[in-house]
């Protein structure tokens, strides 16, 4: 990405999370973008955020009032908006689900080049991203920088929880596990409250 192009995206980035904030619609600055917010490496591609359903419509005219170019992609689950070409995607689902409230709830307002918005937690940031694994798109080189930076901000035993039903999201838990990036799972024999019942307690601690 060139500077002129990162610059388009970070101006995309602040002008969508004031018109957002403006508006008085919840929202939260996610994805890789929130990541780097926190601490992680800057990616290389779009900026994202998380809306409610219920604001989809405000949520368009709010950042096509603040002069972004808003398209309707053939997903279901977002909209997208470009400055000078810079992506910004407004998701207002998650992994088909829609978006928790309680996600506004446990984001921190964080300074973000410049400008104050809500960021997504670091434990719902990672398990928005594990949710996403699966047989055709399964690529931890992306999530292990995350991760590492991440792994003092990030409720370990809330993420396990969240993407339990996942075992692409397991296998990767294990990983970082074994490579000491997250702490140790719960004590030997202890699984999850989803998986509690109809599964054999050893069956995370044999993959982990």
């Amino acid at each position: 990405m060139s500077d002129q192009e990162r610059e388009a995206l970070h101006d995309g980035l602040r002008l969508t999370a004031v018109a957002l904030s403006d508006a008085d619609i919840p929202f939260a600055l996610c994805g890789s973008y929130a990541a780097w917010a926190r601490g992680a490496p800057e990616p290389d591609h779009d900026a994202d955020f998380v809306i409610r359903e219920e604001d989809v419509d405000r949520a368009r005219a709010a950042v096509a009032a603040a002069g972004l170019d808003v398209k309707e992609p053939a997903e279901n689950w977002l909209f997208k908006a470009y400055h000078h070409g810079a992506l910004v995607d407004v998701l207002f689902r998650i992994t088909g689900e829609p978006v928790d409230p309680a996600l506004f709830e446990r984001a921190d307002v964080l300074e973000v080049l410049a400008v104050r918005m809500p960021v997504l937690s670091a434990s719902d940031l990672l398990s928005s991203k594990l949710r996403v694994l699966g047989e055709h798109y399964c690529d931890f080189s992306r999530l292990l920088p995350i991760a590492r930076a991440l792994r003092e901000q990030i409720d370990w035993d809330r993420v396990t929880d969240a993407v339990d039903d996942s075992p692409y999201a397991r296998a990767f838990l294990s990983l970082v596990r074994d490579l000491g990036v997250a702490p140790a799972s719960r004590a030997a024999g202890v699984a999850p409250a989803s998986r509690a019942a109809g599964v054999a307690p050893t069956s995370r601690a044999a993959a982990s």
